[in-house]
């Protein structure tokens, strides 16, 4: 299975290995139904033991921001590890309160951290942040996502406002973007993002401002993994 570590925070540049040497799989989780717990599995790739707390939060998005809050809905376990070099550790992640009625979302978030007595280095302490989004969801499946697109101009530059009134998350991956008759504009190779259900996700599109769009823009991307082509309009 394909590993990835997902850097959510870097506090400062350090060495190149500590940042590659923690992987992380898989790099989505889910839990259906009644089912009472998943999994997670950390690797060690370096030569250094690694040391982490793992922690739950609800995920929650308003306008341009993921706002994380702490939760009792899902223990970690263990919540403090030890991974030496070359081992794997195992994290379960177990569901406390009663089954989801709809789709509920969290962020596992692993917190590189140093242990009591540990030598640091000379200068600033480094540590990772790695983030993985967590989707608990009702017994039967959620309504899909249904989107809503419109790109707009803000001070700072073209935004992409995406709506999900759906019952399900919307994954948003590699994306394009072209007004009629112009070259196309890659927006992402990858992930670009999610929209939580009944909420808005805006985003600050890699455009530079005074790039010229039409009343409407042809958008190809992927959502939750399949191909999507859609006419996007373009409010001012």
């Amino acid at each position: 299975m394909r590993r990835l570590a997902l850097l959510l925070f870097l506090a400062l540049p350090a060495a190149a290995a500590g940042a590659a040497s923690l992987q992380i799989s898989p790099v989505s989780l889910l839990l259906r139904g009644e089912q009472s717990a998943t999994a997670l599995q950390l690797r060690n790739a370096g030569e250094a033991p690694i040391f982490g707390q793992v922690r739950v939060f609800t995920w929650d998005q308003k306008g341009s921001e993921d706002v994380l809050q702490p939760t009792q809905d899902v223990a970690a376990s263990p919540p403090l590890v030890q991974v030496g070099p070359g081992e794997t550790q195992l994290i379960r992640l177990i569901r406390l309160g009663p089954a989801a009625q709809e789709e509920r979302t969290y962020r596992v978030l692993i917190d590189e951290i140093t242990r009591e007595g540990e030598p640091q280095a000379a200068g600033v302490d480094f540590r990772l942040r790695y983030s993985i989004p967590l989707f608990m969801r009702p017994a039967g499946e959620p309504q899909p996502p249904r989107l809503a697109w419109r790109l707009f101009r803000s001070e700072a530059g073209w935004m992409l406002s995406i709506a999900n009134s759906g019952g399900m998350h919307a994954q948003i991956g590699a994306m394009t973007m072209a007004a009629p008759g112009a070259a196309a504009h890659e927006i992402s190779k990858g992930l670009f993002g999610y929209v939580l259900p009944g909420r808005t996700r805006e985003w600050l599109l890699p455009l530079p401002a005074a790039t010229p769009l039409a009343a409407e823009v042809q958008v190809e991307a992927q959502v939750n993994g399949k191909p999507a082509s859609l006419t996007v309009p373009v409010t001012r």
